[in-house]
Parts: structure tokens; sequence; C-alpha cells
């Protein structure tokens, strides 16, 4: 039971870091600044080596920065979760 939570929460997010893709590419300000975290994590995520897949894992985990990351194979590529005390993160990596 003390592992399902956790487990059900970070399904949760992780759908969640999918989800919301409208196509619509309009952005201002207010969005570009609320990107720019995620923006930032997944670029230092995709540059940290000790980040990439091991080969045949479906769920990893890796730090970058004063984050830690979580990665998760889905069916549109990878979803990472990255948190850090206070603040959390949330992107796909498309296949």
């Amino acid at each position: 039971m003390r592992l399902a939570i956790p487990i059900a929460i970070f399904v949760a997010l992780a759908l969640l870091a999918g989800c919301g893709d409208s196509g619509d590419d309009t952005t201002g300000a207010s969005t570009d600044r609320a990107e720019a975290p995620a923006k930032e994590a997944r670029a230092a995520f995709l540059a940290e080596p000790s980040c990439r897949r091991p080969q045949g894992a479906s769920r990893w985990g890796c730090s970058i920065e004063s984050y830690r990351c979580q990665g998760v194979v889905t069916d549109r590529g990878w979803s990472v979760s990255c948190s850090q005390p206070g603040r959390s993160v949330a992107f796909v990596i498309r296949r």
C-alpha cells in the first residue's frame, strides 16, 4: 500500500505531461515565461549522460542540476517528470 500511492501519483503526472497539446502555435510573453523552466529542464535532461534511457528499460531516473527526474516510456515517446523541493516540471520527449 505504501508504494501504491507514489506510483499512482507518478502515473497521473506522466499522463498529464502528455496532455494538453492542442497544436496551437500561438505564444505570448506569459506562455514563454511559464514554459521556460520546462524547456531548460528538458535541455538539461537531454544533455546529461546519466539521463539517457538504459537499454530495455521502461522507466529510469537521474539528477539534473537540483532536480530529480523520472522518465517513463510511453506510446508517444518519453514522459519525464522532474522535481525539487517546492517546484516541479514535466515534459514529453517525442519519438
